[in-house]
């Protein structure tokens, strides 16, 4: 009801500007009041208000699109894709809208006309200096419009970005906004993606592989682990039933490096399953096998000292 009411305003408004020549020479004649002011400027008057009707219906269409499109359920893959594309480009028509709709009005008042002639008379110098001091503006407005097309991420990518691990919340046309797994917001310029590395955890698809680590001494039964991290997974919800793997990947002087790998559906679900799966097998380490944990070792000898001659 708010959008409708937003709506029928932005209308009654348009037809007000269309009809106030008819409606000032009225009350002229009727209070006998000067109303050449308003008169002259009754054309900007219909351009800011159709501006306004036209911000107004692009906004509504857009939400009427993207409410066919739910990014909360399971595979909204296409979906996040469509809300990314939609909401760039709607600020991007908004954005030349405002920028057409001040430039026509201030065309309209004859010395900041004459203004803008000397200007563009003499743009030389002040040409360089403006251009330059707009490069970085510009540059975020087009990298802004580059991540709406090639679209290296779209609207909830888990993606890893400065250390910091979260989703990405707004996409904007000259920032973006990453929401931390703390509720933190991360903002970031549109050209850091250009720019820097980062990793986009949902790319193509929502499903992850998440690693574990343990660190045990080398008497540890490896067949062992293997059939309890079997057994774990399958009594959790967490686990797609993809990968479980189990190895050693590194050995050092004091002790072994094993590694498992398990998948989930997403990236949050992968860390549950990760933080429960080194939980239990810490356990179960401790309960069958606690000589396997990593110690140090020092060896006495029961020899006796030899004394030099």
């Amino acid at each position: 009801m708010k959008r409708n009411c937003y709506l029928i305003i932005s209308v009654c408004f348009v037809a007000l500007s269309a009809a106030l020549g008819p409606i000032l020479a009225a009350l002229t004649n009727m209070l006998n009041i000067n109303t050449a002011v308003l008169s002259s400027q009754q054309h900007n008057f219909v351009i800011a208000s159709f501006s306004c009707f036209l911000i107004i219906v692009i906004r509504r269409t857009k939400q009427n699109i993207l409410n066919r499109y739910d990014i909360t359920v399971e595979d909204n893959l296409h979906s996040r894709k469509l809300h990314t594309q939609i909401n760039i480009f709607e600020k991007v028509v908004i954005f030349i809208i405002v920028l057409i709709t001040v430039a026509s009005i201030l065309l309209s008042f004859d010395g900041i006309r004459q203004i803008g002639i000397g200007i563009f008379a003499s743009a030389g110098v002040a040409g360089i200096i403006i251009g330059l001091s707009a490069q970085k503006v510009v540059g975020a407005l087009l990298a802004g419009i580059q991540i709406a097309i090639t679209q290296p991420f779209r609207i909830d990518d888990a993606v890893l970005v400065e250390n910091e691990w979260g989703w990405i919340e707004e996409i904007n046309l000259t920032y973006v906004v990453v929401r931390i797994w703390d509720k933190r917001r991360l903002v970031l310029p549109s050209t850091y993606f250009l720019e820097k590395p980062f990793q986009n955890w949902t790319r193509t698809n929502a499903d992850i592989i998440g690693t574990v680590f343990l660190y045990t001494d080398y008497t540890i039964d490896f067949e062992e682990l293997r059939t309890e991290l079997t057994r774990l997974l399958n009594l959790s919800p967490l686990w797609d039933k993809n990968v479980n793997v189990l190895q050693v990947t590194d050995s050092k002087e004091t002790t072994i490096e094993i590694r498992i790998l398990v998948s989930a559906k997403n990236s949050p679900t992968s860390w549950d399953l990760r933080v429960y799966i080194r939980e239990k097998m810490i356990s179960f380490i401790q309960a069958k096998y606690p000589d396997s944990l990593p110690k140090t070792r020092i060896t006495l000898s029961q020899e006796p000292p030899t004394i030099a001659q």
